[in-house]
């Protein structure tokens, strides 16, 4: 390295670092810069500013180049991210572009990726269930992965200190494969969802309910202060959102540990990897290289949070090799890597539903419903492991488009100036059972521009998902059917794993080390001053929407680390 290396220890030394800046990442600085630990935030994309960085929050699609959507030059050049669920004119510049970071696939598996500062807490769905206990025990019951290190106790605090920060919309609903939180108002139901929330009970004992969302329906005192307002129902959640209405590391966490005076963020910074003292054996610091420059350069800290996003994180701790970890820092086991897995959102279904058409429905709300799980809850019930949650709602078309055919002029204005009918929708988010034959590890002769091997990915889906799918397509229908409903098509799309943008695992909890990566606090068994809470740290996926777990996991073990620091521990 350049300089005088005492010097850089110096003026590059932290009592934290943070890998990455987005949902996890965010929630890792606010935590620690709340406890006093001055901390630096490594970014590997450009600086985002809050509403300065939104530049068609509010624009209308005739104000929008292509009118919202992607011209078929861009499209060409970006086959892949332009897959991505809210990659459209008005959100692109929050996504990466195909040719400038690339991977190698020995199946198909599309990496959906977004690099700034906030990462993808800019575009995420935004979808917030608390896992249950029957989530946390079913790996070990059925022998599909090892067992979780905690259960739902330990968590459901954690739980509440976040949705508390972070506002959560949604009822206190009783349900106990989706157990309550601390919620604001919840979204009204429409007429049609209210009719299937009834039938689904009566019929099924099912439940449906008001989905619950990171939306300021009614902001508390704690996101006035974060600079926050109410969800205006503008439903354009994905360009940013100026009234900080939705969730992002942007417009909250961020900013929340910049006011304690203890955070620098440093963006353009790609991490190659951490570095480990063999001498202390711990993690001394962090190598990086300026995506500008290509400069690299080393900071240290007394601890280190990986939330570089779950492949991103893989990736960095199979880069961090020593004499003592010549496989991947913390990679005793051999599992880093390994047991990835991915949520399976292949089965959809949509129809109409006559009647109901006295009534409309109130603003472009953001939320859809959701139908928690109600497979393989405690016992084994179906030919597959595994559980899955089904998001579904109602809408009334736009206009009359069974009575446009024909029509020219001012029939067919007339036509258009009523709604049409209604129509209802379902999709699934099913569970995948970890397997080791699913991994990442890094190419042997392919490097990116900055000098770092490529990553591989293998992941595939397997019998069991197809058996899923089936069901939920079966049962799907059915209970729309009972409800009304009509003319219903049913798909699956067999798209590759990486859609759902929920890829977990690869460095995965567990009691023992000889089985998994981290201790139940999110510690490498093996480099105790490391600490993973992204999604690679995910034992098994669960069938709910895994982002306010890894905000809970990442509050949780920032405590920890904190009162370890102060044990002297780390």
């Amino acid at each position: 390295m350049p300089g005088d290396p005492k010097k850089q220890v110096s003026t590059h030394s932290y009592d934290a670092i943070v890998i990455g800046s987005g949902i996890s990442g965010g929630w890792a600085a606010k935590e620690l810069c709340e406890k006093g630990l001055k901390t630096l935030v490594l970014e590997r994309g450009r600086n985002i500013e809050h509403i300065k960085d939104y530049p068609g929050y509010n624009k209308h699609p005739w104000e929008l180049k292509h009118g919202g959507y992607i011209p078929q030059s861009v499209l060409k050049e970006n086959p892949l991210i332009s897959k991505a669920a809210g990659y459209a004119e008005d959100t692109e510049h929050f996504f990466i572009r195909d040719k400038d970071h690339p991977y190698i696939q020995e199946k198909p598996f599309d990496w959906i990726r977004g690099y700034q500062v906030g990462g993808k807490s800019l575009t995420w769905g935004r979808s917030c269930q608390r896992w249950s206990d029957f989530e946390f025990t079913a790996p070990g019951q059925f022998g599909f992965a090892v067992d979780w290190p905690i259960r739902y106790a330990d968590i459901a605090p954690w739980y509440s200190h976040t949705e508390k920060f972070t506002g959560i919309c949604g009822n206190k609903d009783g349900v106990p494969s989706m157990p309550d939180g601390e919620f604001l108002p919840a979204y009204e139901l429409n007429c049609v969802e209210q009719h299937m929330k009834d039938v689904f009970w009566k019929e099924y004992k099912r439940y449906l309910i008001s989905g619950r969302w990171a939306h300021l329906t009614e902001p508390t005192d704690i996101h006035r202060e974060q600079g926050r307002g109410q969800c205006q129902n503008r439903n354009l959640c994905m360009r940013g959102c100026p009234f900080g209405g939705y969730f992002s590391s942007v417009t909250s966490t961020l900013p929340w540990a910049a006011k304690t005076g203890n955070l620098t963020i440093r963006p353009h910074s790609v991490v190659h990897s951490i570095i480990y003292d063999e001498k202390n054996q711990r993690a001394a610091g962090v190598r990086v290289i300026d995506t500008v420059s290509k400069e690299a350069t080393e900071y240290f800290a007394r601890i280190i949070f990986l939330n570089a996003s779950a492949l991103n994180t893989n990736l960095i701790l199979l880069n961090s090799t020593s004499d003592r970890f010549p496989d991947g820092l913390g990679n005793d086991s051999g599992v880093l890597g390994k047991y990835i897995c991915f949520h399976n959102y292949r089965g959809s279904m949509n129809g109409a539903i006559d009647g109901f058409t006295d009534k409309y429905f109130k603003v472009r709300k953001p939320a859809e419903c959701v139908i928690p799980n109600f497979r393989n809850l405690g016992k084994q019930d179906t030919d597959f492991l595994g559980g899955y949650t089904i998001f579904t709602g109602a809408y009334r078309e736009r206009f009359n488009a069974d009575g446009a055919p024909g029509l020219i002029g001012a029939e067919l204005k007339e036509s258009m100036s009523e709604p049409g009918g209604w129509r209802m929708y379902m999709y699934m988010q099913g569970e995948t059972i970890p397997k080791e034959t699913n991994r990442v590890y890094l190419s042997p002769t392919e490097k990116d521009q900055w000098g770092i091997p490529l990553l591989v990915t293998d992941v595939g889906y397997d019998d069991n998902d197809d058996r899923m799918v089936k069901d939920f397509l079966e049962q799907g229908k059915a209970m729309m059917e009972k409800a009304g409903g009509r003319d219903i098509i049913t798909n699956d799309t067999k798209q590759p794993p990486g859609l759902d943008i929920h890829e977990m695992g690869g460095v995965r909890m567990g009691h023992d080390p000889k089985t998994s990566m981290l201790n139940k606090w999110n510690q490498l068994h093996a480099c105790k001053n490391v600490f993973v809470t992204d999604g690679a740290c995910m034992t098994s996926t669960g069938n709910q929407s895994p982002s306010i777990l890894y905000m809970a996991f990442t509050a949780r073990a920032a405590n920890h680390a904190v009162e370890e620091l102060k044990k002297g521990n780390l």
